[in-house]
């Protein structure tokens, strides 16, 4: 049992560096073993394909990022209709963002090879995911926001373009900053500026005005 677990793990390590090195497309399941110092028969004994060992590489990672993501997004609808006004309060998106952050940097290489390594596998498409479940959380919580407040409701536009917007800055962070404690730095500014902005989306119209 032992060395079945040490040659996995060689076996993962091995592909790790390969996939880090030349993407999935180009990675050589031969160099991986004999990087390993396993045989081909040792690989297929583990996994199935190349897709299903580069699936053990991010699989677990980007599951658990998606539940974070959903549970947020969850308790901030949530919230919302419970107390039936715009929240002011922004404590909770940032302890989020930061909770998003550290678990993101603890997977650093995990995530690298999702969003820069990942063609022509099934994850290419992860970005792509998490824009969809934020567009769909965006374009319920403004229809609420704007029922409450009676303001005008967001077009689908700009929710599609804020929540791209929003992936995107983690993408960003993730691709060129590797310091964790710098891409903190770097997002508490950045939420100060979505806030801002956020707000501005839902300025009630004055009917009084000539």
């Amino acid at each position: 049992m032992k060395n079945e677990k040490d040659t996995k793990a060689k076996l993962l390590a091995s592909a790790k560096q390969e996939f880090m090195e030349k993407g999935y497309m180009q990675a050589s399941l031969r160099n991986i073993c004999k990087n390993a110092g396993v045989t081909t028969g040792a690989l297929y004994f583990f996994f199935k394909d190349k897709e299903d060992l580069f699936a053990s590489l991010v699989e677990e990672p980007l599951n658990t990022l998606k539940e974070i993501m959903i549970s947020h997004y969850t308790e901030e609808m949530e919230y919302v209709t419970a107390i039936h006004q715009m929240k002011n309060d922004f404590t909770d998106d940032m302890e989020a963002v930061e909770e998003l952050l550290h678990y993101i940097y603890q997977y650093y290489e995990e995530f690298q090879l999702v969003l820069t390594k990942s063609q022509g596998s099934r994850f290419e498409k992860s970005v792509d995911f998490f824009v969809a479940v934020t567009e769909k959380h965006y374009r319920l919580l403004t229809d609420k926001i704007s029922e409450i407040i009676k303001a005008p409701v967001l077009n689908d536009y700009m929710v599609h373009w804020i929540s791209h917007m929003q992936i995107d800055i983690f993408v960003h962070l993730l691709t060129h900053e590797r310091s964790e404690a710098a891409a903190r730095e770097h997002m508490i500014l950045t939420m100060h500026y979505l806030m801002n902005g956020w707000n501005g989306f839902f300025v009630v119209p004055d009917n009084n005005k000539e």
